[in-house]
């Protein structure tokens, strides 16, 4: 539902409080007092069975009974009544409820027939509920306190939403002493409805809200969670502390990868994919959501401190190190020009130590230098109560020499008092300020964080071919694997799948027999490899299953019976069914890990990291989740250990083929949501090449029985390549019609420095020629869930894009706005006509009920042609119309 009847629960204009209470201290008292009297304008009415007045205020028996339209009710009621209670509140009229009560799915299974209830009054009267077991909801500038916390918050720029309500109400006494203000602050509860999706597009919209902080024990509807975090995240900073790293247990398995990715490294790649920063402590989650909503964000980890201690510098410089920063190397005139304003004892390095008796000039001048040198991408100043500088006038300095630099500044006042009220004033005025320099310099990483993150989105990635076309007789030998009883591919089967998607694989024969192996092994030439094949046995070298180094004939017809006696020896139940031959590899080459496995949350996810039998030993690993381009598979290549140990090393792995191959097989995983697991293990990459050596398929039996969604078992939209469609034009030319992607930046480029003025003031609204990087990502980096631009190529002589049609639905899900361009040279030739086509078949795939645009009023071929394409076009003023077609007439029709 997206966030739809969303602000009847934070901007309410009248709010039934059901369960409201007399009792002193009761929920019921709590949650009634602080909604009365305390600011909030709008009207609150008590409900209770068995009271006329509650705390003075006129009580209803029923929201039945109450005589003006409620937008919002609060229960806090015993759970068993709760599902009649949001039946009547639907038949009211209510849009939004929120649940205060506890003791359902969480208590017992009586408590989750209730939820199923509830959810069934919901779905009838289309309401929105948070909760149950919330706390409620806080927004401080209308004066709204729907919780029944003790405290309340101050208005303030971030929006707080909470999986616990017990920390919920324990964050805002921290934040009133920190003197942190909200613009809002929700408790989730156990998400029945409302969800993290929800809340974070609702607030991403939100022009009171600046930067968004979630604490989170687990994510339900992970797609939506992933496409709205997508969608805000370069706009507001989206910044999350996750409850529960380290489970105290794993579920054994059968595959290197279920032992190495456990569920806190699939959060940790599913945060960094959507630009979420991912911090620690509760302290860190409010400092940095702060910092990253006043301060522009670090190019890079390389920081300058500025200090009259050097006890505190070098703590800041330990901790700097320890996560991944480094102290900015000052360039030649930074030094030489500190020099000149420092006593020759101070050496004019960084950390630079001015020393305890500096003087506020000093500071000064050793700011607007520092501040000016071109290797720091960041400026941290710590300052300790002595020497002749006081903190106030200290303060004054940093704030005037950080308006001459757009790189972002951070303070360490150490101390309480005055440098405490001097961390406030600094804070008020836009500079993030600290009580220790470890937390500084903690905030500082996790903004550079946010700026990997962000270039991780938005990079522009090189162009890697991958085939379009599922082979369809693969999922056949899935079915017929899985009615023979086998949820384990063996190994040549697996590595099948793998040499279809072009990935090279190792020339792998099964032989049955002692005969045949000798038969095969002479057409593969000698030296071969032997391994048992057994659906039982996983790991083959484990269990004696492989011999190497096999030079005859004679070797092969012995080692081949030495293979079954070992088999029956050590696992006497495990069937046998011939042995694997494959030529020996002799390459020197780097043994690597690549898999994939289902993870309950985010579904299929990619694994990469150090291979061969000594994967689990080394743990280096990297995750990520599909669908992956050419800087992703990258970036997944850059996070292993391997990978650092190979860039200092004469001998380098073909970093290039090794990202086709893993694009490659992030297509393979999105193409076959039958398959639970896959792993390969090792492939060898050596310099110029790569083979898979060894793979293993476990096949999800879910998947296999029912017919699901293509695409569920993924948490990001993958290419939609059903759109791809080649078109013939009026003229007789030829275009192919198909979805933009990010690796199409320079051809979008291009064709919008080609159009004319007039065709950028009908499309844009504006004129201006430049297009930088940022603005030609936000229009072909898409989300596929959220927003589809379908682009008119021509390929001769060259490639090249003509046109552009874009839907980009709104935040509630039902309506969504388009816009179409044409190049000059292509208009009037059906272009524009077919583009508004596809921008209708992608409304109606997407189940919109409207599509509309808004269209310059002198554009009259572009009002023409949605006249007659059955659009409603509306004056919006003297220089602008709005077309909106109703879809679901179109589909009645």
């Amino acid at each position: 539902m997206g966030t739809e009847n969303l602000d009847k629960i934070f901007n309410p204009k009248r709010i039934a409080v059901i369960g409201a209470s007399d009792r002193e201290g009761s929920v019921g008292a709590k949650l009634l007092r602080n909604l009365v009297g305390v600011g909030y304008t709008g009207a609150v009415y008590p409900v209770n069975p068995f009271k006329t007045t509650i705390q003075g205020i006129t009580a209803y028996p029923s929201i039945t009974k109450i005589p003006w339209k409620v937008d919002l009710a609060i229960i806090a009621t015993p759970a068993h009544t709760v599902p009649q209670i949001v039946e009547e509140c639907g038949k009211a009229g209510v849009s939004g409820v929120i649940i205060i009560s506890a003791g359902f799915r969480e208590a017992s299974k009586e408590g989750e027939a209730l939820e199923k209830q509830i959810l069934e009054h919901k779905n009838r009267y289309n309401m929105r509920i948070i909760g149950p077991n919330s706390l409620g909801v806080i927004r401080p500038k209308i004066g709204l306190n729907a919780t029944f916390a003790d405290k309340t918050a101050t208005p303030g720029r971030i929006t707080f939403i909470s999986q616990s309500a017990a920390l919920c109400a324990s964050a805002l006494d921290w934040a009133s002493e920190a003197n942190i203000g909200f613009s809002a602050v929700v408790s989730t509860g156990s998400m029945i409805d409302v969800d993290f999706g929800d809340l974070i597009d609702y607030f991403g919209a939100d022009p009171q809200t600046r930067s968004i902080i979630l604490y989170m024990e687990c994510v339900t509807k992970a797609r939506k969670f992933m496409s709205a975090a997508r969608g805000f995240a370069r706009a507001k900073p989206i910044v999350v502390i996750k409850a529960g790293r380290f489970p105290e247990s794993a579920e054994a398995t059968f595959f290197h990868i279920g032992a190495l990715c456990g569920e806190d490294a699939v959060y940790d790649a599913a945060f960094k994919r959507a630009g979420i920063v991912r911090v620690e402590a509760i302290d860190d989650l409010f400092n940095c959501a702060e910092a990253l909503a006043m301060r522009a964000n670090p190019k890079g980890p390389n920081l300058t401190i500025i200090t009259n201690a050097g006890g505190p510098a070098i703590m800041a410089t330990d901790c700097l190190i320890s996560r991944g920063g480094r102290l900015a190397q000052l360039s030649n005139e930074t030094v030489q020009s500190l020099k000149t304003v420092l006593p020759p004892y101070c050496c004019a390095t960084n950390p630079v130590d001015i020393l305890e008796e500096a003087t506020v000039d000093r500071f000064k001048k050793v700011m607007e230098i520092c501040f000016k040198d071109q290797n720091s991408d960041g400026f941290l100043v710590i300052y300790t109560p002595q020497g002749a500088a006081d903190p106030v006038s200290t303060v004054k300095a940093i704030i005037e020499a950080s308006r001459h630099t757009s790189k972002p500044v951070l303070a360490s006042f150490i101390g309480g008092g005055v440098c405490r009220k001097a961390r406030q004033f600094l804070q008020k005025k836009g500079i993030p300020a600290f009580n220790t320099p470890e937390q500084a310099v903690s905030t500082f990483m996790y903004m550079y964080s946010y700026t990997q993150n962000l270039e991780l989105l938005y990079q522009t990635p090189e162009e890697i071919s991958v085939e379009v076309s599922i082979p369809t007789f693969l999922k056949e030998v899935l079915r017929k694997a899985f009615n023979n009883g086998r949820r384990i591919l063996n190994q040549a089967e697996s590595l099948h799948f793998l040499e279809a998607y072009s990935i090279p694989v190792i020339k792998t024969v099964v032989a049955k027999t002692p005969e045949g192996a000798e038969n095969i092994a002479s057409e593969l030439g000698y030296p071969i490899v032997m391994k048992a094949l057994s659906p039982q046995i996983i790991h083959k070298s484990k269990a004696g299953g492989v011999i190497l180094n096999v030079w005859s004939p004679a070797e092969v017809k012995t080692f081949f019976n030495k293979l079954v006696e070992r088999m029956k020896e050590a696992h006497p139940e495990a069937e046998f069914q011939g042995v694997v031959l494959q030529p020996m590899v002799w390459k020197k080459g780097y043994e690597l890990l690549l898999g994939a496995k289902k993870d309950p949350q985010f579904g299929s996810v990619i694994i990469f990291g150090t291979g061969g039998v000594a994967a689990e030993l080394t743990q280096d690993i990297s995750v990520g989740l599909p669908p992956l381009n050419q800087v992703l598979a990258r970036r997944l290549i850059e996070k292993t250990r391997i990978y650092k140990i190979s860039k200092e090393s004469d001998f380098r792995p073909n970093f290039r083929l090794l990202e086709e191959i893993l694009v490659k097989f992030s297509q393979f995983v999105i193409d076959f949501p039958e398959i639970k697991t896959v792993e390969i293990n090792p492939l060898i990459v050596d310099e110029s090449s790569a083979v898979a050596v060894d793979a293993r398929i476990e096949i999800d039996p879910e998947k296999i029985l029912k017919e699901t969604h293509p695409h569920e078992h993924i948490v990001i939209a993958p290419y939609p390549r059903k759109y791809v469609t080649p078109w013939t034009l009026k003229n007789g030319a030829k275009v192919v019609l198909r979805p933009i992607k990010p690796e199409d930046e320079a051809l979008l480029r291009e064709f919008y420095c080609s159009l004319s003025e007039e065709t950028i003031q009908f499309r844009f609204f504006q004129v201006f020629r430049e297009f930088s990087h940022e603005t030609l990502t936000r229009h072909c980096n898409l989300d596929y869930d959220r927003e589809i631009a379908i682009v008119a190529e021509t390929r001769e002589p060259t490639r090249k894009i003509v046109g552009v049609s874009l839907l980009t639905t709104d935040p509630g899900r039902k309506h969504g706005e388009f816009a179409v361009v044409v190049g000059d040279q292509w208009q009037g030739i059906g272009l524009g006509s077919k583009l508004v086509d596809c921008a209708i078949e992608v409304g109606k795939d997407m189940g919109l009920e409207t599509i509309y645009g808004y269209v310059s009023s002198n554009n009259f071929r572009m009002i023409e042609l949605c006249t007659r394409k059955g659009f409603n076009v509306t004056r919006v003023d003297a220089e602008l119309v709005k077309a909106t077609l109703d879809l679901t007439m179109k589909k009645e029709a």
